[in-house]
């Protein structure tokens, strides 16, 4: 099969899909029979997340102006230059919204090649929301159309699968969750004993610095927890300035000695903030999937999700809680946890990470190369498709 990604940007703090996206078309060229081109755009000397299979085509189109960024110009010229030189079978579009989508989409109905689309948690009520005008519009000009033709829906979770339907989606849903590159060592566990006798516990939120991430309802939560032996770290990039606003309820509450910002980690580093840490906590309003999730089960961390996000699992494992997005959710949750003795928190991290063995990155590739073999007629309908 001949297949061409495409994603509109693949910066390292683009959140999720930049490191996602690149690590399924790793492990998808990593199949035999299976060519892979990675389609995406970014600025002038932007970085962009690395492959790590050589046998993934990587075509990024760079281009110092905003405007045409924005408008994914510099995109759609590498778009047609692979669908010129090796016309793809099939081609999988993962984010909407964006110009290069609807370039990739359309090209492949004009030349009748089906097309699966990912969009990624941006069908999710929260996202609909923000900025909702825009969106209001794109439906009107092309994203509406751009749903409705794709053979195939990918959704990272049954609660975004029902999400499409909601939405007057109506073709197949394949639900396949991202995967991640697992670690599954136990320096973590040993170094978290040393910290328990040498240092403050400490809990951890690793992700974008944004309004969805709900960490003002985290921090009301925490200053109630009382707890002087519990450090709250937060780490990630600063999305929309909404970091001075965390900053600013911080000082409110008086937690400037409980609560540290760690800046944003890059990838190189973020196992060893995982290894430091005794809890994981991700209490968005909305995910569609939330890979820090399975990282943080993979080093043995239990985790703390709220119910916008697809984690129930973390309770029926019995490695971690599912709680509404609400002070008082988190604030129980919380209370749970800093309560548990150390080795009762590295039992439920050690059912994380037998958990976290679900997500690796093999299996997500096959479940979805079947999906396409399905779509081209070479195999039977999986097990992971939904119909109407």
């Amino acid at each position: 099969m001949n297949l061409c990604h495409v994603v509109p940007g693949l910066h390292p703090e683009g959140g999720g899909p930049s490191r996602t996206v690149v690590q399924l078309t790793d492990a998808l060229a990593a199949q035999p029979g299976i060519s892979i081109f990675l389609v995406s755009q970014g600025r002038i000397g932007e970085s962009q997340v690395a492959s790590r299979n050589a046998d993934v085509s990587r075509h990024v189109g760079q281009s110092r102006w905003r405007a045409e960024r924005a408008l994914g110009l510099s995109g759609r010229q590498n778009l047609g230059e692979v669908f010129k030189d090796a016309p793809p079978d099939l081609v999988h579009i993962h984010g909407i919204w964006h110009p290069l989508s609807h370039w990739a989409s359309r090209e492949s109905r004009n030349r009748l090649i089906p097309t699966v689309l990912h969009p990624r948690g941006m069908l999710e009520p929260w996202a609909l929301a923000w900025r909702s005008w825009k969106k209001n519009l794109a439906l009107w000009a092309y994203q509406r159309r751009d749903l409705e033709s794709a053979s195939v829906l990918f959704a990272t979770s049954e609660q975004e699968a029902e999400g499409f339907r909601r939405f007057g989606l109506r073709q197949p849903i394949a639900v396949i969750p991202n995967g991640v590159e697992l670690d599954f060592g136990t320096a973590r566990l040993r170094q978290s004993e040393v910290m328990v006798a040498s240092g403050p516990r400490r809990a951890l939120f690793l992700g974008r610095i944004h309004s969805i991430k709900n960490l003002l309802n985290l921090l009301e939560a925490w200053a109630a927890l009382d707890s002087p032996h519990w450090l709250l770290q937060l780490a990630g990039p600063d999305e929309g300035g909404h970091l001075a606003e965390v900053r600013q309820r911080i000082s409110a509450l008086g937690l400037q000695d409980h609560v540290q910002y760690l800046g944003s980690i890059d990838d190189a580093h973020k196992g060893a903030v995982y290894a430091a840490v005794d809890l994981f906590i991700l209490p968005s309003f909305s995910e569609n999937f939330g890979v820090v999730v399975v990282e943080a089960l993979s080093h043995g961390l239990p985790v703390i999700a709220t119910r916008g996000t697809p984690w129930q699992g973390l309770e029926q494992h019995g490695c971690g809680w599912w709680v509404e997005p609400t002070v008082d959710g988190l604030g129980g949750a919380l209370r749970d946890a800093v309560a548990k003795e150390p080795a009762q928190l590295r039992e439920m991290g050690l059912r994380g990470q037998a958990y976290a063995r679900e997500f690796d990155w093999g299996n997500i590739a096959r479940a979805t190369s079947d999906v396409y073999r399905w779509i081209l007629g070479l195999e039977g309908m999986p097990p992971c498709v939904l119909l109407e």
